[in-house]
């Protein structure tokens, strides 16, 4: 799963040696826009490399996170973590290796989608969009013409 939006609080690192040696982990606060509120959550990181990458952002700062969540029950409760694996800056492009175009939307290979507009709007402005190559674009006329129903019910 991935989330936009911003970094609104770092909690302090926690340390600690297990069977399987030493840990870190860190929490942070992360806001995003859902609906017309705010929302924020708490999620961590864990390892060093994740706490050193984590590091790079200050409060404040817009990223980009991919998460996985999970739950797990103990003593009749249940406890959800919420763990980031991936934290870049908000609207980063990320290539597609397997096509070599760039991520981003249908029509802009090798180029940034337009940034998302400000409250999180994701809706692309008529015009910026190009069709796939192949069949044509349906025109208003098409849009019109009876469709026989085949349905049995």
């Amino acid at each position: 799963m991935e989330l936009e939006g911003r970094i609104a609080r770092k909690l302090p690192v926690q340390t600690g040696t297990s069977a399987r040696g030493a840990w870190a982990k860190q929490e942070f606060i992360f806001e995003y826009q859902e609906g017309n509120f705010p929302s924020q959550v708490c999620m961590n990181v864990w390892g060093d490399d994740k706490v050193k990458e984590l590091d790079k952002y200050q409060v404040g700062d817009k990223v980009k996170v991919s998460v996985n969540l999970s739950s797990r029950e103990y003593n009749g409760r249940w406890y959800t973590d919420v763990r980031a694996w991936r934290i870049e800056p908000a609207g980063a492009v990320q290539p597609d290796y397997a096509t070599g175009a760039v991520a981003g939307g249908a029509g802009y290979v090798g180029a940034a989608a337009p940034a998302p507009s400000q409250g999180y709007n994701y809706a692309q402005s008529a015009g910026s969009y190009s069709a796939p190559t192949g069949a044509p674009m349906p025109t208003a006329d098409d849009m019109n013409t009876p469709v026989e129903d085949d349905l049995p019910f």
